[in-house]
């Protein structure tokens, strides 16, 4: 799926309100193929930046100028997240 993302000219990153060694520890045991960034140490001003109030699994498409195309919120359905998002990049003007 890396290389859809390549093919648009998009970069995936992770972020969430764990450690850096929980970023770490997450990564280890799932190899994932791209940057976990922690938005830990009081509130999530990060997520707090993207409206989010209650930390869920949240997935935004933001364009080169930095605003966002798409968001879409989903605990159930994992890989909806990286079909949605590469929707809305197709979609998206270059």
């Amino acid at each position: 799926m890396k290389s859809e993302f390549t093919e648009l000219n998009a970069k995936v990153v992770g972020i969430s309100p764990d450690s850096v060694n929980r970023q770490r520890q997450f990564d280890e045991e799932h190899t994932l193929d791209f940057p976990l960034l922690s938005d830990a140490g009081g509130g999530g001003s990060v997520a707090s930046l993207f409206g989010v109030k209650r930390l869920r699994r949240c997935s935004f498409v933001i364009g080169q100028d930095r605003r966002v195309i798409h968001a879409f919120r989903s605990e159930i359905n994992m890989t909806a997240h990286a079909d949605k998002a590469l929707a809305a990049l197709r979609e998206s003007p270059a």
